[in-house]
């Protein structure tokens, strides 16, 4: 009779469950959301994205959002632009909107976003522009900090969801599905 598991191979089987069973590395998502304005009421079309998981160099957790928008919405937006304000969406809201795709990224990338995100926040001056630093125009950044593809057509200037499925096609390496 052939014994598979001898004593001699018993150290040898833990060292490699052990290895095995061990951590998995740590790692940071971002999930591009859009939402539409007719889903929450008071609320107008407005793209951000979400930063979750954990950095792989300190283990820190990570759970943050990040949109931008007009400090006031008022007809003012029309005119030109107005006082700007970087946001964070509360969970429940970010529930109902559409998650659009999802990419892991490095702690470098992680940094260089968070850099981008305090660089719009803490811009002088009127910063928020309807035609020319919207919403769709941050979280256009940051997707090209992460290497994508990214357009900014007049049409979609004020449509995210329909941006974002362009975005999405530009980059089919995400195989993104298209958000109706």
């Amino acid at each position: 009779m052939v014994r598979i598991f001898s004593p001699i191979f018993a150290p040898l089987f833990a060292l490699l469950m052990l290895i095995w069973s061990g951590p998995a590395l740590a790692d940071v998502q971002i999930h591009f959301h859009s939402v539409n304005g007719s889903v929450l009421v008071g609320r107008y079309p407005h793209t951000f994205f979400v930063l979750d998981g954990e950095l792989e160099s300190t283990g820190e957790p990570v759970n943050e959002n990040f949109g931008f928008s007009a400090r006031k919405v008022t007809p003012a937006i029309l005119s030109g632009p107005v006082e700007h304000m970087v946001l964070a969406e509360k969970e429940k809201f970010i529930k109902k909107t559409n998650r659009h795709f999802t990419l892991t990224i490095t702690d470098a990338q992680y940094h260089a976003i968070i850099k981008e995100v305090r660089a719009w926040q803490n811009a002088p001056g009127k910063y928020y522009d309807l035609d020319n630093r919207n919403c769709i125009h941050f979280v256009g950044k940051m997707a090209q900090i992460l290497g994508l593809k990214v357009e900014f057509p007049d049409n979609m200037l004020r449509r995210p969801k329909k941006w974002l499925n362009h975005v999405s096609t530009l980059n089919p390496q995400l195989k993104a599905k298209q958000i109706k």
